[in-house]
């Protein structure tokens, strides 16, 4: 292993993937980057949680779903947890066991995960203080209009002058100065948005990177439907909590 290799932790947040969980874990388990995965199953009412320690990973359970930020964040303190036992037993050499970047994967991604590794590229050399993935098209279309994405794109550009491609993307690679930049995280779906907001608005460098990924996408269904109108919803939150003020003129 070089250098850089195992110095990235894994943080996968998760609801109701017991069908996909396992691939995704032992994909991203076998990236030469990673130490380890910390799957948070938020609220699963299937047995997600179990076939996530199954295939490898470290699991923290939420007893009922608290969204999606809120296991991001339960999942770095883990992972801080973890490396405070481990440093206990390196104490010759405690900068073994603390990760140079967090990933944080979806836990859809199935086998595709394992091409996360170009994520961790630019910041494990210094290049980018975080990096998002931008997905191919999508194997299976999916039911939204596209009013989330451009929702979340106008607001970033307009606070930071940064025109994101895929402003939702959930697959990002954070030094550790990036995360805390962004903490306290933004709730539930405005997370990822108010990363990229935060994040640059700390003069930190972040750079969109094209990744060969697949998800299950939100269909067209009511469950669908509410799954954006609560994306909406977040988004916005977090962009006027940051200050942007789209009713506002001139």
């Amino acid at each position: 292993m070089g250098a850089m290799a195992a110095r990235v932790a894994a943080v996968v947040p998760c609801k109701d993937e017991a069908e996909r969980i396992a691939d995704t874990v032992a994909a991203v388990l076998a990236l030469p980057q990673v130490g380890r995965v910390v799957v948070v199953d938020d609220g699963s009412t299937d047995d997600t949680a179990e076939v996530a320690r199954a295939a490898g990973a470290d699991v923290v359970v939420h007893p009922r779903n608290r969204g999606k930020a809120a296991a991001l964040s339960t999942g770095v303190a883990h992972v801080r947890d973890l490396e405070r036992v481990a440093a206990a037993g390196e104490a010759d050499d405690p900068e073994t066991t603390a990760p140079a970047a967090l990933l944080f994967v979806d836990g859809d991604l199935r086998d595709t995960a394992a091409n996360l590794g170009v994520l961790t590229d630019d910041v494990l050399a210094g290049r980018a203080a975080m990096t998002i993935a931008t997905l191919p098209a999508q194997l299976t279309s999916g039911g939204g209009r596209g009013l989330v994405v451009g929702l979340a794109r106008r607001g970033i550009e307009a606070l930071t002058g940064f025109r994101a491609v895929q402003p939702l993307s959930g697959m990002r690679c954070l030094s550790p100065g990036a995360y805390a930049a962004a903490t306290p995280l933004a709730r539930g779906w405005g997370v990822e948005t108010a990363l990229t907001v935060d994040v640059l608005r700390a003069g930190l460098e972040v750079l969109e990177v094209p990744c060969e990924l697949q998800h299950r996408v939100s269909g067209t269904d009511w469950r669908g439907q509410l799954h954006r109108a609560g994306q909406y919803r977040d988004v916005w939150l977090a962009l006027v909590r940051r200050g942007w003020r789209p009713w506002q003129r001139g």
